[in-house]
């Protein structure tokens, strides 16, 4: 495994991607998801292996133009640090390279060329996106679920699963949005409605407020409360308030489950892209705000503890199939308790993220200074302790 040097981001300026690099980054994303049609292929040996092996260098070195990706070499360690909360230690995640491709479609040439190559880029991403949607929800991908588990090691997890048999899914993307079984993520102080939990087996970071998000960890530009909620209405209860973040990577249990226990006030699917949320992507300034961009769907439940708003915005990402909730709970006036799952992600990366009004949470100290202190996101399961009610 190949880890930086250290932990900061070397300064240099993004290369603009040309029309060549367009091409040629476009054809290395319909290159990495036509060989994931190879049912016989270890996910880790195309659309998930390392960015930083010698292989992919070597690869995307015969695709793309020298100065493109030199540039992203200099500019970004290919992957990120993330913070276990249980042990403590800090281990290095490499980022996939069907991401680190996903990165180079971030860039562009001159101002005039820009929305012409984001306009491109969208269609791009959707069209691949949903090529992958039909590719895993087809029989023949079922072939593909033991490789991915023995690529992510996930052998030790299957006792957890509803169906723990692999070949028991008919489909790649039934097992990829795979049910647990509820006693496999028991909630932090059940008793106490005033404690919040994770939404997600995820990557977490969270900040008492929007505007501590946005100097730590969201840098793109055009991020406000407004864009991501789809109303300026819904954001002005939340104008103040605190933030959690959790990101789902491809191997992870890839449902999202309610951070507190209330009845659902409103549901808005609204429509996007399907960007990378890569924490590179996201820490990146200057690139556009990929939470505010990409598809998204907005559940408002009323809390059952306090009578306030909760927002929690299911993202779509890169290569994401579909979002959908579960159980009847995108039903208005349905009512949810802490930790019941509200819905499932199929193919590809994805976050779920928890919006509170002023004076609804304090945050946990360990996850806000790994947030802001140290830069980086918590290993965290369903259930496990968020914060309590101020």
């Amino acid at each position: 495994m190949d880890v930086p040097v250290d932990d900061k981001v070397l300064d240099y300026e993004p290369h603009p991607l040309t029309e060549e690099g367009y091409s040629a980054s476009a054809g290395a994303l319909e290159e990495l998801t036509r060989r994931a049609e190879n049912h016989n292929q270890p996910p880790t040996s195309h659309i998930h292996g390392s960015s930083t092996s010698t292989e992919s260098h070597k690869w995307l070195s015969k695709i793309l133009p020298h100065g493109t990706i030199q540039s992203v070499e200099n500019k970004f360690h290919l992957g990120n640090y993330v913070l276990d909360r249980q042990t403590g230690e800090k281990t290095w995640e490499a980022m996939s390279i069907y991401v680190r491709v996903g990165m180079h479609l971030l860039y562009y040439g001159s101002e005039q060329e820009k929305a012409l190559h984001w306009k491109k880029t969208l269609q791009l991403l959707q069209n691949q996106s949903e090529k992958m949607g039909k590719e895993y929800d087809a029989p023949e991908s079922k072939q593909h679920i033991v490789p991915f588990i023995q690529s992510f090691q996930l052998e030790s997890t299957l006792y957890e699963m509803v169906e723990p048999d692999p070949n028991a899914y008919p489909t790649f993307n039934a097992f990829f949005a795979r049910e647990i079984k509820e006693s496999a993520r028991p909630i932090a102080d059940p008793e106490n409605d005033l404690v919040t939990s994770s939404p997600a087996d995820c990557r977490l970071t969270a900040f008492p407020t929007i505007d501590l998000a946005t100097k730590y960890w969201i840098k793109g530009f055009g991020f406000t409360l407004e864009r991501l909620l789809g109303s300026a209405e819904l954001a002005a209860q939340f104008d103040g308030g605190s933030i959690v973040i959790a990101r789902l990577a491809p191997q992870d249990y890839h449902r999202w489950h309610a951070p507190v226990s209330g009845t659902v006030r409103g549901i808005k699917d609204i429509p996007g892209a399907y960007y990378t949320v890569n924490p590179q992507a996201i820490n990146e300034p200057g690139t556009l705000d990929v939470f505010c961009e990409n598809k998204r769907s907005v559940m408002t439940l009323e809390r059952s503890a306090t009578g306030s708003p909760i927002a929690i915005v299911a993202v779509g990402a890169m290569l994401v199939g579909s979002i959908k909730y579960v159980g009847g709970v995108d039903t208005i006036g349905a009512t949810v308790r802490r930790g019941q799952c509200l819905g499932a992600f199929y193919y590809g990366g994805s976050t779920v993220i928890v919006v509170y009004p002023p004076g609804e949470v304090a945050l946990d100290e360990d996850l806000v200074r790994n947030s802001t202190g140290h830069k980086m996101e918590t290993l965290m399961r369903v259930g496990w302790r968020t914060g309590v009610k101020a």
